[in-house]
């Protein structure tokens, strides 16, 4: 199974998680799939001190930043032939809200570049496999905004302690076309007729451990439904 792993740039605050990044790649080894980096040949929506979590005034290029978590091994999303891949995962990170989206900024009303909307959509009306981690839902939500399609997305839950406003973020959810699930870190969501899996991960106050056995659960999924 060749599984497309989708990066936003590296550091959780500007780009991709990379906790969830490397045991995503992981995962899908585990599996005895093969995965294929893919980012956006764009410019950051901006860059933060992960140190002091102050903005930068500097620029820097999603795909070039998602390739020190590919160890160079990366495609653009403009030029990957996506027929190839068999699965899709999404990674987390609020680059998923910035730079692959302007969720950030928007919320239910961001936009998302045409060429990766299209892509999102025809890989989801293909009944292909697409596991959505953390933050990353939001891609999936602004992509088929106004198609008529509604997928069921977790993004976590209420009941437990999370570092974000997961009520918000399920209302912008709702107001996108899309279902809301309550998840805790322990559990995923999956949508069976859309072939959608979600996952909470660092979404909520969760240890290392717990958000990689997260990830394994819908990537083992992702795994289960391709061979199904």
């Amino acid at each position: 199974m060749l599984v497309g792993v989708l990066l936003s740039g590296s550091g959780v605050y500007d780009g991709s998680e990379i906790h969830e990044a490397a045991f995503t790649l992981l995962a899908i080894d585990q599996n005895g799939g093969e995965a294929l980096c893919i980012a956006p040949d764009i410019e950051q929506y901006h860059v933060i001190n992960h140190v002091d979590g102050g903005e930068m005034n500097e620029g820097r290029n999603v795909l070039v930043e998602s390739a020190r978590i590919a160890r160079g091994n990366i495609q653009s999303t403009e030029k990957v032939k996506m027929a190839l891949l068999d699965g899709l995962v999404i990674c987390g990170g609020f680059g998923a809200a910035k730079n692959l989206t302007s969720w950030n900024e928007k919320g239910h009303k961001a936009k998302i570049d045409p060429d990766l909307k299209r892509l999102l959509i025809d890989f989801i009306a293909s009944d292909r496999p697409v596991v959505a981690l953390c933050m990353a839902p939001v891609v999936i939500a602004t992509a088929l905004n106004g198609t008529g399609m509604n997928v069921k997305l977790t993004v976590g839950t209420t009941e437990e302690d999370s570092p974000y406003d997961i009520e918000e973020i399920n209302q912008e959810l709702g107001l996108s076309g899309m279902t809301p699930a309550m998840k805790s870190v322990r559990e995923i969501c999956t949508d069976e007729e859309n072939r959608v899996i979600s996952a909470p991960c660092y979404m909520m106050d969760a240890r290392p451990s717990q958000v990689y056995d997260n990830i394994k659960m819908a990537v083992d999924k992702m795994f289960e439904w391709h061979k199904g």
